[in-house]
This record gives structure tokens, C-alpha cells and sequence, in this order.
């Protein structure tokens, strides 16, 4: 039985499709052909990258009354020409290139790609990708940016503490965090040159100092002025970090203004903190409207798993994908440190582990968080509010409890025999 398609099938008129390198833009322009109805013309065109370059093509493209330009996400070099044909008031279509494959078996050139990509998007047979606007952009790149500084600021850490192993310094066998105030205390007396072992024990301070003995063994090791030289380098350096990342969290402050009471409300779901909710926002912007459904915020995040069927049968182990990586950090993040707490999500976390995997659970949860979020950011009078640990255990079938509960014993080797309580 055939079905109507709710797709309207519409050709749009006057579109352009931009192939985009570092150096040059190829610029494929189809109009509608006045003499002759249902024809079309045509005109492949090269500009420079230049701004100059690129205002000529928008008014040659206005002139032409194209009102949709569609570009493959092509490095960082669609952004300029994106923010720059958007400013210009053209309606500016990101696509994944994965989506525009060309056909094998011909030629691939610039030109070729830009009007095969001219004609898949005239067609309405690609689909849109996600740009937020401007001020979601600001927010996103110094909130990436700060991100970018803690995997660096890790790495210097990193770096410092296999310096002390070369040195045959344990100090991080002892202390379970080498850059608090004892341990910067203790490095920085090893860089100026005092390598007691006793002296620097006693520089411990509060719960550190019960491990005084076992800090006394930590520093008999080979400390030399090599080693001082390249640790003070590296401290040097992460305490640069550490300023500008602070610098960075008073940007971000201001940027988030206006958007404090959607991250407010996100950040009482469990595992979130105020840098977290602003970045989640960063990251999907304020807009639910551009994804219609939980699911579909799920999916563009690669939260869902992707379904591969061929002849009747699955194909793979359905795998997520890649997606966004500040995101998922984020996500992971809140996901494990909700795990850790006396909450629906945290029970959520525990019993998903138990079953498949704490990897596995993470996304799972991530999932769930990413839901909430979405209902949050869609309705500005939603608020979280938790369910409780003790969800599944008052709402669970009491039969499939009492079953449960006679196979665990039964697989003891006890025989079960259940009766009614009076």
C-alpha cells in the first residue's frame, strides 16, 4: 500500500555551492533558465580567499538573487567565508563533506565538486549541520580554548612528575596530589638547591604530616641541578597556565550574562558545575528548536548508537562514532562524578556498570544528562529535579524482584521455597 511522503519535493530556484581551500573559492551558481522552462544555467566562477575577493562574489551572487549558498565543512576554512556570506544576509548552509560524496569512477576537480555539490543541494538531498550564532560562537571558542589549556596544563604535570621518577624522587607515591601547597613547597626547595630529606619531610603541612616517614624515604633519590633547571622550566610554565586559564573563566563569566539563568538550572543536574553548564552550552547553544526531539540532540552528539542493517541483520556492534569531543569531556565528566553520589543518576551509573561496563555506563548516563538538558533549554520554566536513588527499587515489578532474588540464592546452591508473609 503506497503512503503519502510528508517531504515536499522543491527545487531550489537560484542556489550557489562554494568548494573551499586555503588559497581559493569555487563558486558554482544555478539559476533558472528565463527562455527556455524547466532549464537551467549555469556558471563556475574562482575567487580568492581575500575579503575583498569575497564581497565581490556576495554581490555578484545578490545581483544573481541567490538565496541559499551550501559549503562542505572543509577544515577551518569555510568559517571566514560562512561568517562573511551570513553578515551579507545570505541564507549559508554548512554540510558534512561526508554527505557529498562525489561518484566514483569520474574525474574529481574543484569545479566538478562544486557543481555536483550545487546540484545535490538544488535537490534539497542534503542536510543542514549545526553553526550557532554568533554570541554561542564567542562563548565556544574561549570555552574550547580553556580546555585546550587544561590538557596542556595536565601534560606539564605529567611531564614534572616523570622528571622526579628520572630523579628517583617518589614523592607522588606518597602524596596523592605532588602540586598542592605541600608539594610545590617541597619542589621548589629541591630547585633552590636543598636536597635533605629530613628538612624537606617537615615542610609538610596538615593531613600530609602523619606521612612524614614514608616522605623521608620518598627523597632519598639523585636530585641534581639538571633536574632543578628543567622543574622550575616546568612549573614555570604551569603556573603561566593556571593565570591564563583563570583569566579565561573571568571571560567566560561575562559571556555567559546572558544565558545565567539556563545554566543555573543546568547546573543543579548532579555532576554539573557552573563551568560545565556553560560549557554544555558552548557547545549546543540555547536553541532546542534546531533539534526537534531529545533523540535528535542524542544522535547529533553521537550519543545513540547507529543502526546498520543489511538482508535482515545487524551489521557491527553499532557504534556511537565520533562526535564532539569538548562535549563528550564534559559529559564524561559529569557522568563520573555523579557516580560517585547518593542520587537517581548516580544509582542510574552504579547498576548500568554492573551490567555492561563503567564505559559503557558513561555514555549511557551521558545520554540521560544530555535528555534532561535538552528539556531544560527547551522550556525557561523546567527545573531538574531528582528521582531519588530508591527509583528503581520502589517502582521495579515486585515479581521480577522476587525472582531475581530466588535465582541469586539458588545459584548459592540453596532450594528456595517462598510463602506470604502473614
Amino acid at each position: 500500500m503506497l503512503e503519502e511522503d510528508p517531504q515536499v519535493e522543491e527545487i531550489i530556484a537560484r542556489v550557489a555551492a562554494l568548494d573551499i581551500g586555503k588559497a581559493e573559492v569555487v563558486c558554482c551558481v544555478r539559476v533558472p533558465h528565463e527562455g527556455k522552462p524547466g532549464r537551467r544555467l549555469q556558471e563556475v566562477t574562482t575567487y580568492s580567499t581575500m575579503t575583498r575577493s569575497l564581497l565581490g562574489m556576495a554581490d555578484h551572487l545578490r545581483c544573481l538573487g541567490v538565496t541559499r549558498v551550501v559549503m562542505e565543512a572543509t577544515s577551518d576554512y569555510w568559517k571566514p567565508v560562512f561568517y562573511l556570506l551570513e553578515a551579507q544576509g545570505f541564507e549559508t548552509w554548512l554540510v558534512n563533506a561526508r554527505d557529498v560524496r562525489h561518484l566514483p569512477g569520474r574525474p574529481k576537480t574543484d569545479k566538478l565538486d562544486s557543481v555536483w555539490l550545487c546540484k545535490v543541494a538544488e535537490r534539497q538531498m542534503l542536510r543542514r549541520s549545526f553553526v550557532p550564532p554568533a554570541e554561542i560562537r564567542r562563548l565556544r571558542d574561549v570555552a574550547r580554548y580553556r580546555v585546550d589549556l587544561i590538557e596542556a596544563r595536565t601534560a606539564e604535570k605529567q611531564r614534572a612528575e616523570k622528571l622526579l621518577e628520572d630523579a628517583q624522587i617518589k614523592l607522588s607515591v606518597v602524596a596523592s596530589d605532588i602540586f598542592g601547597a605541600s608539594g610545590r613547597e617541597m619542589m621548589a626547595a629541591l630547585i633552590a638547591g636543598r636536597r635533605n630529606p629530613v628538612e624537606l619531610a617537615e615542610m609538610a603541612k596538615a593531613r600530609m604530616r602523619r606521612k612524614i616517614p614514608a616522605l623521608i624515604e620518598a627523597f632519598h633519590g639523585h636530585f641534581t641541578d639538571h633536574h632543578g633547571f628543567l622543574l622550575g622550566k616546568m612549573l614555570a610554565r604551569i603556573d603561566a597556565l593556571n593565570a591564563d586559564i583563570a583569566e579565561l573563566d573571568a571571560v567566560i563569566e561575562e559571556l555567559i550574562t546572558p544565558f545565567v539563568s539556563a545554566v543555573e538550572r543546568i547546573d543543579e543536574i548532579t555532576g554539573f558545575g557552573p563551568i560545565a553548564a556553560a560549557g554544555v552550552i558552548a557547545e549546543i547553544g540555547m536553541d532546542m528548536s534546531r533539534f526537534p526531539t531529545p533523540g535528535h540532540l542524542a544522535s547529533w552528539a553521537k550519543y545513540t548508537p547507529g543502526v546498520k542493517q543489511s538482508a535482515g541483520r545487524k551489521k557491527g556492534r553499532s557504534p556511537t562514532g565520533p562526535g564532539n569531543r569538548y562535549l563528550a569531556r564534559i559529559l564524561g565528566e559529569a557522568a563520573m562524578t555523579a557516580g560517585r553520589t547518593d542520587t537517581f543518576l548516580g544509582e542510574r551509573y552504579r547498576r548500568l556498570a554492573r551490567r555492561i561496563g563503567k564505559q559503557k555506563a558513561i555514555v549511557a548516563v551521558g545520554r540521560s544528562m544530555l535528555v534532561i538538558i535538552w528539556h531544560l533549554l527547551s522550556d525557561p520554566k523546567a527545573r531538574y529535579s531528582d528521582l531519588g536513588s530508591d527509583f528503581y527499587d520502589k517502582r521495579i515489578n515486585v515479581e521480577r524482584r522476587r525472582r531475581n532474588h530466588i535465582h541469586q540464592l539458588e545459584a548459592l546452591g540453596y532450594k528456595v521455597t517462598v510463602e506470604p508473609a502473614a
